[in-house]
């Protein structure tokens, strides 16, 4: 019997590191729409430009498939278009048996873990999904349900303070040197404008990636690079906060605990 599960994260760089820890357990990005399971079809949209925007990005998911398991990963901003978006899916476009759904979002300064997760939980909730009471944690109901909050369910931060560490353990040169030049920028020549990303919370985090995939992929995307590079493989599976993402999508799908 299939396992399926509908994934949202916040955004494109989340879509690629869960899709990478997928990967060891055998699911695969599906690239053509014929080899794709009927269950998800109706997720392809069909029309173009997507709600008349020509500057938008189409909203489909990457779906993975595995021996006996398949999973929609889809990109959204925040938890308002995270829960509509799981809305959407379950209300208008599945038919059959509800997938399990499961979240993972950021832990930014402006709000604690359980701020976010006390957010997201009642509106959940009211889409009779069954909650956990703590974040990390999969309920065994049917659908199953949890939410992940980055980067361990405990501290503030994003999935660039995993990343770091990632790239710290499989390209800990690269990494040095990364964050040596972004330390060695003298920001006093740079307009208020050109410094509002690198000053916010993750800003420095988020410069420090991007310099690594600079160079690992250069003029690439950080999700090309997480999804062709070593960022999450070898060691880095390793990495305490690591494998606690691993065992929350492996409870997810419903797969044997062997992490």
């Amino acid at each position: 019997m299939t396992q399926r599960a509908y994934i949202a994260v916040e955004g494109p760089h989340d879509v690629a590191f869960a899709a990478e820890l997928l990967r060891p357990m055998g699911l695969v990005r599906v690239q053509r729409f014929s080899l794709l399971d009927p269950y998800w079809r109706k997720l392809v949209p069909t029309t173009y430009p997507h709600r008349d925007d020509l500057l938008a990005r189409v909203p489909i998911p990457l779906f993975l498939e595995g021996e006996n398991c398949s999973v929609a990963l889809h990109g959204a901003n925040g938890i308002t278009e995270i829960v509509n978006r799981i809305e959407e899916t379950l209300v208008g476009l599945i038919t059959g048996p509800r997938p399990a759904v499961g979240v993972i979002l950021d832990a930014d300064s402006t709000q604690t873990v359980a701020s976010r997760f006390a957010e997201l939980s009642p509106r959940l909730g009211a889409l009779d999904l069954a909650v956990p009471a703590t974040p990390g944690a999969v309920s065994d109901q049917d659908p199953r349900c949890g939410v992940f909050v980055l980067p361990d369910n405990a501290t503030h931060g994003t999935l660039e303070n995993l990343l770091l560490e990632c790239g710290a353990t499989n390209y800990p040169q690269l990494s040095t040197a990364a964050t040596a030049y972004i330390d060695s920028v003298d920001t006093t020549r740079l307009t208020r404008a050109d410094l509002r990303e690198i000053q916010k919370p993750a800003g420095r985090s988020k410069a420090i990636v991007s310099s690594v995939a600079s160079v690992l992929r250069p003029g690439k995307s950080i999700q090309v690079s997480i999804q062709d590079n070593e960022w999450l493989r070898g060691a880095a599976l390793a990495l305490p906060r690591v494998v606690a993402v691993r065992r929350f999508l492996v409870a997810l799908l419903g797969l044997p605990a062997s992490i």
